[in-house]
């Protein structure tokens, strides 16, 4: 079965308690993760981690797959609540919007490029599953955001972006991030892979002279 089919909720956890629950799930799989590798990762380890009974931890997951594909999407959503921040900046900033190219850039690296040894299992399901409608939707989504902000903004060196210029800073962006990952790439985390993708950025959106 494909990680994208996989049902993520048996329950909605919307209660502060069920929320207080799913997190622990969280912590506990991430702890072994870091502590005994991949191979530990199993419901009935994890409910034990967590110190709830097996029974518990399936109220709210049907599968290890489960956990983890949840876990991959509460930390999208957080970086796309970070990413949504760094736009409004630039939106309202008077600065140089080079700088905040860069933050943006760097936030992108960091939260889906680079991660211990041992999470790499984790952000590696991640990249694959970046093909979902829904991964799909909120890449538009951000795409469209940037370029609204860019058109309020008007920067005499950013103008308002050309559709194929927006559409390959952005994916090109996200491309070669997924790559150095599934190739297990340290370039990464080195301040020449940042450095590389802020040329490709600026090179698409920045007025040419």
């Amino acid at each position: 079965m494909h990680d994208e089919h996989v049902e993520v909720f048996r329950k909605n956890p919307t209660q502060p308690r069920a929320r207080r629950t799913v997190s622990t799930i969280f912590e506990a799989t991430a702890q072994i993760l870091r502590d005994e590798g991949e191979k530990a990762l199993t419901t009935n380890r994890v409910a034990e981690r967590a110190g709830f009974s097996i029974g518990t931890l399936y109220q709210y997951f049907p599968s290890m797959d489960a956990i983890l594909l949840a876990m991959i999407a509460a930390e999208r959503a957080r970086v796309i609540a970070e990413q949504e921040a760094f736009i409004a900046q630039g939106e309202a900033s008077d600065g140089d919007p080079l700088a905040l190219v860069r933050l943006f850039i760097r936030s992108l690296v960091q939260n889906y490029g680079v991660a211990p040894r041992v999470f790499r299992p984790l952000l590696k399901r991640g990249w694959r599953l970046d093909h979902t409608p829904q991964v799909i939707a909120s890449t538009q989504a951000m795409a469209e955001r940037i370029r609204q902000a860019m058109t309020r903004r008007n920067h005499p060196d950013y103008p308002p972006p050309e559709e194929a210029a927006l559409f390959v800073a952005t994916r090109a962006v996200l491309g070669v991030i997924r790559a150095a990952v599934q190739e297990d790439n340290d370039l990464v985390a080195s301040q020449g892979f940042e450095d590389a993708l802020v040329e490709l950025v600026v090179g698409q959106l920045r007025r040419k002279s």
